[in-house]
């Protein structure tokens, strides 16, 4: 006897939530076009990850990209999935990439009116041991009426029309804002398509979860020491944070996003600009954790204000629950006095 009662025959695909959104705002529909494409991009990148050991799409592939990260066969593969779908979609003018040291100017008869910022393998130094990774990106609208160029990318992340990013964990989620509300869909293979699974997304106003790469205590500034120090060994009698750390930054943010607490990628004195991109991961990461009601910083400057100056261009980074970060904020501003 066939179950019909758990089969749900009218599901919110990602498809049929960004046409009900797209109505709403009376749009043209280039957005969702855009959207729809790196979706499909997602699905192919989720299979290829999904297949790498038996498809020897994993190891070194011999080159280094523009940022000094060995290219990975599937970062590659992803790059180009992603490039490729964007630009069969007729909605972009310019692209920005990890992987390419200049912008990608799209050819004139395939041009839309959209900006994209995007790595498109997040965390692949975790392929091999089988830990999650994931796709970043970032869409603004060009803001000038002149040929398209690279300075159409370097805009504040208050810009941000649309960001989200891809998570090829123990399923694959899509977890994406257009300005109203944070929300994810889960990707059911079944029917090979994204459904919503939780709608407009908050996090915990605090946490209770530190989130960062402690091998570089030696490096650190004095206010993420004392900020630390504060977490593990608490003077107002509570619990300390438990700590909680990756290495891919898609992983490490949505775990904070679900469970609360705060990530931290600060500047230290190996890395005094920090280490993580401005465009294509720190601004569409603090756009998503705004919108869920968190705050991203540098400790002195809210991440979407920074106007960018180059394309690969590094910051600090901590983001999460608004009163974690502001306890750190307060830290950082005592010691930069």
């Amino acid at each position: 006897m066939s179950d019909r009662g758990s089969f749900d025959t009218n599901v919110v695909t990602l498809t049929r939530f960004l046409l009900e959104e797209g109505r709403k705002a009376k749009g043209t529909g280039e957005l969702t076009t855009l959207l729809n494409a790196m979706c499909t991009a997602v699905k192919a990148i989720s299979s290829a990850v999904r297949k790498a050991g038996i498809a020897h799409l994993y190891g070194i592939a011999g080159s280094t990209n523009v940022t000094g990260d060995q290219v990975k066969k599937l970062d590659i593969l992803s790059n180009d999935l992603v490039i490729n779908m964007i630009k069969s979609s007729f909605t972009s003018c310019v692209l920005v990439t990890e992987e390419h040291d200049k912008a990608i100017i799209v050819e004139p008869d395939r041009r839309g009116k959209y900006v994209v910022c995007f790595d498109p393998l997040d965390g692949s130094s975790n392929i091999d041991c089988l830990a999650s990774i994931g796709t970043i990106f970032a869409i603004y609208r060009k803001c000038s009426d002149t040929e398209p160029s690279e300075n159409d990318a370097l805009q504040p992340g208050r810009n941000i029309v649309a960001a989200g990013y891809a998570l090829y964990g123990s399923a694959t989620m899509i977890v994406l804002s257009t300005g109203q509300g944070v929300n994810c869909f889960m990707l059911d293979p079944a029917i090979g398509e994204f459904i919503l699974v939780d709608r407009d997304v908050k996090i915990k106003k605090k946490g209770n979860i530190y989130s960062l790469n402690e091998g570089y205590a030696h490096y650190f500034e004095p206010a993420i020491t004392e900020y630390l120090q504060k977490k593990k060994f608490p003077e107002d009698g509570s619990a300390p944070y438990g700590a909680r750390y990756v290495g891919s930054m898609v992983a490490d943010v949505h775990r904070t996003l679900v469970y609360g607490g705060i990530f931290l990628y600060p500047a230290n004195t190996k890395s005094p600009k920090g280490k993580l991109r401005l465009l294509y991961e720190c601004n569409p990461m603090a756009f998503i954790m705004e919108q869920a009601g968190g705050m991203a910083t540098t400790g002195s400057t809210n991440i979407l204000d920074i106007q960018p100056e180059s394309l690969h261009q590094r910051v600090p980074v901590v983001m999460g629950s608004p009163d974690d970060v502001l306890e750190y904020i307060a830290i950082f501003l005592k010691h930069k006095k």
